[in-house]
């Protein structure tokens, strides 16, 4: 009897050696297909960005870091298939390989959210820092958290051998504690995706907010940045920001200067006209002029204690800085021409007539004796 089964164990070793050697075929000629692809899409990369194909540049890149791990996995999976494994040890091996393979899929398509950057980046302006390009990094990080939450719930699938079903049921008790206390951070989230939704500014833009005025530096997930005009950085929740009244100083067409010029009431009417006409040439065909937009200037009202001019103007484009340059220019126009035309400025004054004044005497009311 020993005879005849000693070359039946022979035959059982033999066949267990092959089914080892194989799977270590396997896994070397896996991992080697896998070095090749990624030399060749390393070499590749360049190829085509001189080509201009940015896209298929970055998705040759982006499996060039994932597809090793991606052909290792699935070489161990049909490698494994070849052994004999004890029915104890069966069930957990190829729950192992399961998140194996799940975890290399999830590595690949975590890596090719990189194409979706550039492809994002395509439809935002070049050299600029406007809210698009604030959004773009968003996005694919919202991607990336996506990838991760699916791969952590096919995991969890794997693991528990649940339906998908079951597991988001109580993944949603725990999300609603979750929510619950993180509700101030959600808030927010959803407030920047109204702004960027909305877009009521850009980087870089002058905004008034709340009586705040500043130049809005970064917009990220959760808060929005603005410098303000005395330096000092702004950080509001975008949550909060999201129902505020925003007045976009930044995007306004013009700026408008209303202002009044007002002279003495003892100015004759002929010097009025004059103040009238010296205004007006002042403001003819001025510099940031629009057509559309004709400077006004009316003799509008009699003050107290002064004649009133109003004046109105609007200058395009709306630079700040030029806009106060011409607007100390016409200051100074304005206070020249009047000076040589001998046209005085009001300022609030009062005149008290005392008794017994022989210049100013108090008469008003009184008959005079001679009459009587």
């Amino acid at each position: 009897m020993d005879l005849l089964t000693e070359p039946a164990e022979y035959v059982f070793v033999g066949n267990e050696l092959w089914r080892i050697i194989s799977l270590v075929a396997i896994i070397a000629l896996s991992l080697f297909l896998g070095k090749v692809l990624k030399f060749f899409l390393s070499r590749l990369k360049p190829k085509l960005e001189n080509r201009g194909q940015k896209l298929l540049s970055v998705a040759a890149e982006a499996a060039s870091m994932s597809v090793t791990f991606l052909f290792f996995a699935f070489g161990l999976r049909i490698g494994i298939s070849f052994l004999h494994i004890p029915a104890g040890f069966e069930s957990l091996l190829f729950t192992t390989l399961s998140l194996l393979i799940v975890l290399a899929i999830g590595h690949f398509a975590y890596r090719q959210v990189d194409v979706i950057d550039v492809w994002l980046k395509g439809f935002a302006k070049e050299d600029s820092a406007n809210i698009d390009v604030m959004l773009i990094p968003i996005v694919g990080k919202s991607i990336r958290v996506a990838v991760v939450i699916l791969v952590i719930l096919q995991a969890a699938q794997i693991m528990s051998d649940q339906p998908i079903t079951s597991i988001l049921a109580g993944i949603g008790i725990g999300g609603l504690a979750l929510g619950l206390a993180a509700q101030d951070t959600i808030r927010n989230f959803f407030g920047s995706l109204m702004i960027f939704a909305d877009k009521p500014f850009n980087v870089g833009e002058l905004i008034n907010l709340d009586n705040q005025l500043g130049v809005v530096t970064e917009v990220g997930v959760r808060t929005t940045k603005i410098r303000t005009l005395d330096n000092h950085l702004l950080t509001v929740p975008n949550g909060n920001l999201a129902n505020m009244t925003i007045h976009n100083i930044g995007k306004r067409a013009f700026i408008r200067r209303v202002f009044d010029i007002t002279i003495t009431y003892d100015t004759p009417p002929a010097k009025v006209d004059r103040a009238l006409e010296i205004v007006k040439d002042i403001l003819d065909n001025h510099e940031g002029l629009n057509p559309d937009l004709p400077p006004r200037v009316y003799f509008d009202n009699m003050n107290s204690d002064s004649l009133n001019i109003k004046v109105f103007y609007w200058y395009h484009p709306p630079d700040f800085w030029d806009y106060m340059t011409f607007t100390e220019w016409v200051n100074r126009e304005i206070f020249r021409r009047f000076n040589e035309e001998g046209i005085d400025f009001a300022f609030p004054t009062q005149t008290i007539h005392l008794a017994g004044d022989k210049k100013r005497p108090l008469d008003v009311g009184v008959k005079d004796k001679r009459d009587s």
